[in-house]
């Protein structure tokens, strides 16, 4: 195996889906148990995750399959939604001007994928109350269309036929600052297209939004509670991630698997399509020593495909600086602390929308030199934890970016919700570590339920770049 820069996107995937190639993309893609639950024909669905989760992928891979299926499949990008709302505070006018807005977008861009755009159209959309289904079943005909290739032929035909689109809005936290205006926007544009696929039926929404953008909204505008039940947490087991690492590798090298049957294997099973890129074992220091490689993987990953991809792209390029032609311990731990202060900025740039201060909150949670020698740095009780948050606290208090303070408890929540501490408990397999999404409690306020709580393995090494070795030494393995 040679981990050029060619081999290393083939075979780990891009860590953004848009770039991906759509062939590839297809090829290495795993559908879970969600793909199913957002790509059907229902009114509404809202993905909602964090960053690297997986929803642009998603959508890329449903757009593809509907179009293929001879769907009208439309995406929308914040470069399409420029200028929507931007001059009123009200909040109805807001709402009206979104349906206005996503009304006008889908209705030109159905027209320009049937070559049938011309002048005057928005007179005519402004005939059927800005309609954009009664619009467009009234003015695309057969015999009126262009020169059109098979497919798009066969996607009209379906139309015209069903009266049926699917319209995918991704990537709106383009430039998210979590405002107040930036909160109103967004809860105005999911009012905005509740009413629109509720008045045309045939037009089926799918939104992706991050988790905190969803959660500001949703505890901001008491009308979001309508919208409730078309949300889908997009969640992944650390045993789908190995399955989809397996699949990217095993296609890459052209062979076809069967993921129902790799589901049902044991991780220790799994571990043999890995022998072709990486080292079976850990053969460092510590706890780790010995351990399979699979679960050094697994616990270093915040249950993100992304994660993944980062870590083993950094360690594929380490070998082949040391022309290796597989992924060793020795890579791996050369790019542990670069893997790990990635994860700790990305966290800080996804949430200070959220709290300004979150970088003097996340960098306070360092264990101090007496933790350390006790080798209690990472893990606290609640009362321990709470107290370490006080302790940060003395330094200043935190205010949200609404301006309404920080409770110490809500900061707890806080670093719970962004998964920046997970609950823990220990069991006679190892480590059993529960993430926020799990529990699907919406809420900021800390609750204890009988676990331990843990700074995630993905940021020590960030938190503690002087003494690396010693993280070895007491960092337990996932089960």
């Amino acid at each position: 195996m040679e981990f050029n820069e060619n081999n290393l996107q083939r075979l780990f995937g891009h860590e953004a889906a848009e770039d991906e190639d759509p062939q590839r993309l297809r090829e290495y893609y795993f559908k879970s148990k969600i793909y199913s639950q957002v790509v059907n024909d229902l009114p509404l669905r809202i993905v909602v995750g964090h960053k690297g989760i997986g929803k642009s992928a998603l959508f890329q891979v449903a757009i593809n399959e509907e179009s293929e299926n001879s769907r009208l499949t439309l995406l929308i990008k914040p470069d399409d939604i420029i200028g929507i709302g931007e001059d009123t505070d009200d909040f109805l006018k807001l709402i009206r001007d979104w349906k206005i807005g996503i009304n006008e977008i889908i209705a030109k861009k159905a027209l320009i994928s049937f070559g049938l755009i011309y002048d005057g159209w928005r007179g005519k959309l402004n005939q059927y109350g800005g309609a954009a289904l009664d619009f467009l079943v009234s003015t695309v005909k057969m015999d009126d269309k262009v020169s059109l290739n098979s497919s798009k032929e066969a996607i009209l035909k379906d139309f015209l036929k069903n009266n049926k689109i699917s319209v995918y809005i991704d990537d709106l936290d383009r430039g998210w600052q979590g405002r107040k205006r930036d909160i109103q926007r967004i809860s105005a544009l999911l009012n905005a297209i509740r009413d629109i696929s509720t008045e045309n039926r045939g037009i089926y929404f799918r939104v992706s939004l991050r988790s905190d953008v969803y959660y500001l909204a949703r505890t901001s505008d008491e009308s979001t509670d309508k919208i409730e039940g078309s949300v889908i947490w997009y969640t992944w087991t650390n045993h789908e991630i190995l399955v989809l690492l397996i699949k990217r590798i095993e296609s890459f090298f052209g062979r076809e698997i069967d993921e129902v049957g790799l589901l049902k294997k044991h991780q220790s099973q799994l571990m043999e399509y890995l022998l072709p890129v990486i080292e079976e074992k850990f053969t460092g220091k510590g706890r780790w020593k010995d351990a399979p490689m699979y679960r050094v993987l697994m616990s270093l990953i915040r249950k993100r495909p992304r994660d993944l991809v980062k870590l083993l792209t950094l360690a594929g390029r380490q070998a082949h600086l040391n022309n290796s032609n597989i992924i060793s311990t020795g890579n791996l731990e050369a790019v542990f602390e670069e893997y790990s202060q990635g994860r700790l900025q990305d966290t800080i740039n996804e949430y200070r929308s959220e709290l300004p201060e979150i970088e003097r909150l996340i960098l306070g949670m360092r264990p101090s030199k007496m933790q350390r020698r006790a080798a209690e740095g990472y893990v606290y009780k609640t009362d321990a934890l709470l107290k370490k948050i006080k302790d940060i606290e003395e330094r200043g208090k935190f205010s949200w970016a609404n301006g309404n303070k920080a409770e110490t408890k809500d900061l707890a929540g806080f670093l719970f919700k962004i998964n920046f501490i997970t609950a823990r408990k220990e069991t006679e397999l190892g480590i059993d570590r529960k993430y926020f999404e799990e529990n699907r409690y919406l809420s900021n306020k800390f609750t204890e339920f009988g676990y331990e709580w843990e700074v995630h393995p993905a940021y020590r090494w960030a938190l503690q770049p002087e003494d690396s070795m010693k993280i070895f030494s007491e960092l337990e393995l996932n089960s």
